[in-house]
């Protein structure tokens, strides 16, 4: 047994530039030795927590090793046991950093309550990948002997879902969320609205839900074929949608808060807001109403900038942020076209009354009222990077995903808004888009929304812009990939076009670059395929034979 001098002396040896071979841990660790033995999680094991902080991630991890293993596993508080929890004030750990130990029994320590959970998910990846099944696997359950510290490289470690194009159950978001907690990555940003769909209730607002909720179909096959006005649109005429209740949400956010991940909500504005203006007309800048929108893309429908709109944008978000204690609240602020602004007399009225030059600066003045009402409630905005255009609202974090636009303008925003002091969130199109189609060969892949981004592109990428000094680096939160669900109707599909890429990912987000490497994530990725498979995520198989060579797929 470890005493307590053992949490400040057991210092790993690293190994560099791979986890040594058998030890598929994904995203790789900081530190890691091998002690060249085994240890088995036997049937009458005892998981221990040493002091109160320890409980739950203790008992988290017998929640999840009850179902594959069949034992028991009891939870006590304890110094002593066959899995032993502690904190402990070590401070090189970080806030969600973890020490582990292996030896004749298994010792987890951290500062806190975050770096044990992400302790106890390397430990189950030490185990089978039989251990991730949801029943009973008869079996011995062995893992290697080892030293491992850890501690993440980037704050934020996301992924975008996009419920607004296609209804996702409650259920699903849960599983979905697990193995996301899985992978140690701690963001979901949950996009809830959008031309197509709006997904929450607001009670101050039914009609957003009774109305703006349900499409009358939805396109069939891509939404391309149609823009040339060549072809008359076709949708399936199929009713689609759904919403999640206010208790959903509650319970989906404490889901997922146990499992140290935030939700970050996005409430799309002033664009993407086609679905709220068919449900309240006024909001918008026509003269006749509009219906939920049945196809895909980027379309001129926005949000009137009179004030009353600007108040109905602080009642709903309002609402929201009763339901998520997330620091930070997403407003969407991207691809909002200003042709119905710009024809519009009674918003060049207002523009001239508010001394703005321009309907960027219209767009501005909308999000710099938003800011001031987040911060009011002691909340931050984040927006897309098109919330810079006009002049950037003085509190706004910004995510970075323009990578690939014609003029380099979103690339600059980001590094502009950085030096500025403005936090950053990496979520780059050129390798983040998990929409994007994973073979040169899209005929023998689900259709998706173009473009090909193979999984060795998005493991190659590096959040940080060459060139920046050691502040300005300091506002890069972190990085994000984005599941736009366009061409996703469910949650099979959606995980299809997210695994392995973020599993990619996940390495980015928290391994050093110097200890990342291509080829062993390959290897690392044959054990975490079983381990998909064994918990039925649907994932994209890896062709290992063309892997390394994928500009020939």
């Amino acid at each position: 047994m470890m005493d307590k001098t053992e949490t400040k002396t057991a210092q790993p040896a690293i190994q560099t530039p791979a986890t040594p071979a058998g030890l598929a841990l994904i995203p790789q660790p900081a530190e890691l030795a091998v002690l060249g033995r085994e240890w088995e999680l036997k049937s009458g094991a005892i998981i221990a927590y040493a002091d109160s902080g320890a409980r739950h991630a203790a008992e988290r991890l017998a929640e999840q090793l009850r179902p594959a293993t069949g034992f028991e596993l009891p939870v006590r508080p304890d110094s002593t046991g066959d899995i032993i929890f502690k904190t402990t004030n070590d401070s090189s750990l970080g806030e969600e950093g973890y020490a582990l130990r292996v030896s004749d029994h298994v010792f987890l320590w951290a500062p806190g309550e975050a770096g044990l959970f992400y302790g106890a998910q390397t430990l189950r990846q030490l185990l089978p990948p039989d251990v991730y099944s949801p029943v009973t696997v008869s079996r011995t359950w062995k893992l290697p002997a080892v030293e491992i510290r850890d501690l993440p490289r980037f704050k934020w470690r996301g992924l975008m879902l996009d419920v607004a194009r296609y209804f996702m159950p409650k259920n699903d978001v849960l599983k979905f969320i697990d193995t996301m907690a899985a992978l140690k990555l701690n963001t979901l940003h949950w996009h809830l609205t959008d031309d197509q769909g709006w997904r929450i209730e607001i009670k101050k607002y039914p009609k957003l839900t009774t109305v703006g909720a349900w499409r009358d179909g939805t396109v069939v096959g891509h939404a391309e074929q149609y823009r040339d006005g060549k072809k008359p649109l076709k949708t399936d005429e199929v009713r689609h949608g759904g919403f999640y209740t206010q208790d959903d949400v509650r319970e989906i956010v404490d889901y997922a808060a146990a499992r140290h991940i935030t939700i970050v909500p996005e409430i799309d504005m002033p664009g993407h807001m086609q679905a709220a203006i068919a449900a309240y007309p006024e909001l918008g800048c026509m003269d006749k109403p509009v219906a939920v929108r049945t196809t895909w893309g980027p379309w001129n429908v926005i949000l009137n900038p009179e004030d009353s709109t600007v108040q109905f944008c602080k009642d709903v978000l309002a609402e929201v942020m009763d339901l998520f204690p997330s620091p930070y609240i997403h407003i969407g602020g991207d691809e909002a076209a200003k042709d119905q602004w710009e024809s519009n007399e009674r918003i060049q009225q207002l523009r001239e009354e508010r001394g703005l030059k321009d309907m960027h600066e219209m767009q501005s003045w909308f999000i710099r009222q938003i800011d001031d009402f987040l911060v009011s409630r002691n909340r931050r905005l984040v927006g897309w990077d098109e919330i810079a255009e006009g002049g950037l609202a003085k509190n706004a974090a910004v995510m970075w995903w323009r990578a690939t636009d014609f003029d380099n303008s979103g690339t600059q925003i980001a590094m502009d808004a950085a030096a500025a002091g403005h936090d950053l969130i990496v979520a780059s199109n050129s390798a983040l888009y998990f929409d994007y189609y994973q073979s040169k060969n899209e005929s023998a892949e689900p259709l998706a929304i173009g473009e090909f981004l193979p999984l060795e592109t998005v493991y190659s990428f590096e959040p940080v812009f060459v060139g920046l000094d050691e502040k300005t680096t300091s506002h890069i939160l972190g990085v994000q990939g984005q599941l736009w669900a366009e061409y996703m109707p469910n949650l099979k599909h959606v995980e299809y076009m997210a695994f392995p890429r973020a599993c990619a990912l996940a390495e980015i987000a928290w391994t050093r670059i110097e200890h990342k490497n291509y080829t062993t994530f390959l290897e690392r990725m044959k054990v975490q395929e079983k381990r998909f498979d064994a918990s039925a995520v649907n994932h994209r198989k890896i062709n290992h034979d063309a892997a390394l060579t994928p500009n020939k797929k």
